[in-house]
């Protein structure tokens, strides 16, 4: 997969390992959006609008706690983004939600925790089923309609 990975100035240290980590031990492709911006909604957005015009499959973004740059990604048309805090909600993340993006927190979750979330969400694959993907078009439809 082609991953995109953003961050605010709080978290670079936090993305540079996961990068390294992303390309060397699960083989995916990355690009980063490098910001030295501490407005962190100005990586956010730009990683949300490459994601969503599917020159990505999908995106990490990193800042403090994570809650940030997902409320800034999710005003992107396109995007689903969510911050998580442990594997299942990682997991989750995509399996239940279709999220194209995960955020994390630097200042909140360790490197190891942060390996095994982001390796749980590029692992798994949405698929469409009667219980989840109803949820997912009501939020696509709203999107949509306003």
């Amino acid at each position: 997969m082609k991953i995109a990975l953003g961050c605010d100035p709080n978290a670079i240290a936090l993305m540079n390992e996961m990068a390294d980590y992303i390309t060397k031990d699960l083989g995916h492709e990355i690009e980063i959006f490098p910001s030295d911006d501490p407005i962190y909604a100005h990586v956010a957005t730009s990683v949300g609008e490459a994601v969503a015009a599917k020159k990505f499959d999908r995106g990490i973004l990193f800042c403090g706690t994570g809650i940030g740059v997902m409320l800034a990604a999710n005003k992107v048309k396109g995007v689903l983004a969510a911050v998580v805090g442990n594997v299942y909600s990682a997991k989750r993340a995509c399996l239940s939600n279709n999220c194209n993006i995960i955020t994390i927190g630097s200042q909140v979750t360790g490197n190891m925790l942060a390996k095994e979330m982001i390796a749980a969400y590029l692992g798994s694959t949405f698929v469409y089923n009667e219980r989840s993907g109803k949820k997912v078009d009501a939020i696509l439809e709203y999107e949509a309609q306003h």
